[in-house]
């Protein structure tokens, strides 16, 4: 069973200092590789879905959780407001009410929609110290988010591709959904008296699920009171650490309620007014929970296309450094992560070691220097021998480019 907080130390991925504060973890350099691809990754995927990025700042007027409900349902989860001036301002807790700003902005017509606004952006939690752990429970989060401004016919079909989107991000991550959950208000003042939108968002989100799977058979889901946003339902695709412990990574949810409160709208084809339809959808969710459930699913060891460094270069002795960096920088030129790790770095034996969990290695002696080949190893113990070092770097290559699990298929 591996641990996400002793890992990330020990690859030196993430950090945290007391100086900084509990639940604002930094990122090293390999950790930062991580975030990066993970990040570029959701960006692709949501461009290649028809989503548009924006960016739009961390803080907000207090009118404007005022006015979205966050601050009378959500004000003991944020962070004190702070006075400029005459004005109040707040770390946000949500992105949604920028996007509804953002969608506010420009008059839309019906043609325009579905409009896909997505964003990986900061938000701010005020978490008690006594909750805080590691990447899954931070102060500071890094949401991958969207929302979806559509029609009503059109709010359906598009939480349901929200769902096909993040069952293909998994089944490339490698992450296993445990169980999909309904999440349904509960007894208390947390949430949005409006019984008529909870029922119509319930019954829309409902039928998300009973038309999504792979054959468009179904997905089997549990219904849970108390755990929805308080302005809507909610879809919860869950996911359960080697620990047993089970969190929610991903969501889609169904909004009536905060296109009434920022007065959206579009033109119809009778030339009147509509109220859109807000669909909120999260691929991965935060990218510190994601990085630490990858971590403990992993142990460490990520796909090729996500590990930090994919190859490493073995000279066995100084006289096959130039050579050894002459690979690396064949490797680099590829837009692979390659680094050579010298004799100075230990015995042959104790350098292997220390690379156990990177994809690839590539010893270099006097023969495979002379023959312009690599005798390669791999993470998984196999030896497919001395290979000549262009076919090595198109076989890594294309194992990142198809983000596949087999580090060395038949040929």
């Amino acid at each position: 069973m591996h641990d996400h907080r002793k890992l990330g130390r020990e690859l030196d991925l993430f950090d945290t200092d007391p100086l900084m504060g509990a639940g604002l973890p930094y990122w090293l350099p390999d950790g930062a590789i991580v975030r990066h691809t993970l990040e570029e990754y959701v960006r692709e995927a949501e461009r290649a879905a028809g989503y548009r990025h924006v960016y739009s700042p961390v803080l907000g007027k207090r009118d404007l959780y005022e006015t979205s409900g966050h601050w009378d349902h959500y004000r003991e989860d944020m962070f004190p407001p702070m006075d400029l001036g005459a004005e109040q301002v707040v770390l946000r807790p949500s992105l949604c009410p920028h996007h509804a700003l953002i969608y506010r902005s420009r008059s839309h017509s019906y043609r325009e929609l579905p409009l896909r606004i997505a964003e990986l952006g900061g938000m701010y939690r005020a978490e008690l110290s006594g909750v805080l752990g590691g990447l899954t429970r931070v102060r500071a989060i890094h949401l991958n988010d969207a929302h979806i401004f559509c029609t009503l016919e059109q709010a359906v079909e598009e939480a349901r591709a929200a769902l096909a989107l993040i069952a293909r991000a998994y089944a490339d991550l490698g992450i296993r959904a445990s169980r999909y959950r309904l999440s349904l208000p509960g007894e208390g003042g947390k949430y949005v008296a409006d019984p008529r939108l909870w029922r119509r968002a319930t019954a829309l989100l409902r039928e998300v699920l009973d038309s999504s799977g792979i054959d468009g058979s179904g997905i089997d889901y549990e219904a849970a009171e108390g755990e929805a946003a308080f302005y809507g339902p909610k879809i919860d695709v869950q996911i359960t650490d080697p620990a047993g412990r089970e969190s929610t990574l991903s969501t889609v949810q169904i909004d009536f309620h905060q296109p009434e409160r920022f007065d959206l709208h579009y033109i119809g084809p009778d030339g009147a007014k509509h109220r859109p339809v807000m669909v909120h959808r999260s691929v991965i969710g935060s990218v510190e929970r994601a990085v630490a459930h990858l971590l403990e699913e992993h142990g460490g060891a990520f796909p090729t296309w996500l590990a930090p460094v994919q190859l490493v270069v073995l000279p066995i002795a100084q006289a096959q450094e130039e050579r050894a960096h002459e690979v690396v920088r064949r490797a680099v030129a590829r837009g692979l992560r390659a680094e050579v790790s010298g004799p100075g770095d230990g015995t042959l034996g104790a350098r292997v070691r220390a690379a156990r969990l990177v994809p690839y290695q590539a010893v270099i002696g006097d023969r495979e220097a002379d023959a312009g080949l690599a005798a390669v190893r791999l993470r998984d113990g196999r030896r497919p021998g001395a290979v000549p070092v262009a076919e090595l770097l198109e076989r890594i290559a294309a194992r990142a480019a198809d983000r596949g699990a087999e580090l060395w298929p038949a040929a």
